[in-house]
C-alpha cells in the first residue's frame, strides 16, 4: 500500500487517470484498494457466467498480462504528477484479484473459490508477507506498483489451488 495517502492529486492526463485507478474505484473514500479488486472480481464473474471454462481460462490470463504491461506503463505516467505509488492507482489490485481467478471455476465451487481468492489475496495485499513487503519497498516506479500485488496474487492463487484440492 501507498505510503503516500495524502499527497494531493495534480492534473493528469485523463487517460491515465481512468485506467490507472481502475475506472474510477481508486477515488473511492475508504478502501479503494479494495473497491478496485471487488470490480476486478465482479468483471471476471461475468466473463465466467458467459465463457466455456478454457476460454476464460485464457482470457483471464491474457487479461493478468496485458493489464500488468498496462499497469506498470500507468503507474510510471502517474507516479509524475501524483508522487511515489498514489493510493489512487489502484489498477495492480486487479490483477493481484485475476491471478487467483485462473484456478476458481470449479463447477458449484465457483463461487466460493472466486470469493476466497479474492479475500485471500486482500489479506495478503494488506499484510504484505513472503516479500511482497520488500517488493513494495525496494522497487521502484510501475514495476513497484505491479508486482507487489502480483507475488500476492501468487500467493492466493496457491491457497485457491490447495481448497480446490479438498473439495
Amino acid at each position: 500500500m501507498s505510503n503516500n495517502n495524502n499527497h494531493p492529486l495534480g492534473e493528469a492526463p485523463w487517460f491515465h487517470v481512468i485506467i490507472s485507478t481502475g475506472l474510477g474505484t481508486g477515488f473511492c473514500p475508504v478502501a479503494p484498494g479494495t473497491a478496485g479488486a471487488l470490480l476486478a472480481l465482479v468483471e471476471w464473474y461475468i466473463a465466467y457466467l458467459f465463457l466455456p471454462e478454457r476460454t476464460l481460462f485464457l482470457a483471464t490470463l491474457i487479461t493478468i498480462i496485458v493489464v500488468t504491461l498496462v499497469g506498470v506503463w500507468t503507474s510510471n505516467v502517474m507516479e509524475k504528477y501524483w508522487g511515489k505509488d498514489p493510493r489512487t492507482v489502484n489498477i495492480d489490485e486487479f490483477v493481484g484479484t485475476w491471478i487467483p481467478l485462473l484456478v476458481a471455476s470449479y463447477g458449484k465451487y465457483t463461487l466460493l473459490l472466486a470469493v476466497l481468492g479474492f479475500s485471500a489475496f486482500r489479506i495478503i495485499d494488506i499484510f504484505k508477507p513472503l516479500g511482497c513487503r520488500w517488493i513494495d519497498q525496494n522497487v521502484e516506479g510501475g514495476w513497484g506498483v505491479m508486482l507487489d500485488d502480483v507475488l500476492a496474487g501468487l500467493y492466493a492463487l496457491i491457497i485457491v489451488v490447495l481448497v480446490r484440492l479438498m473439495l
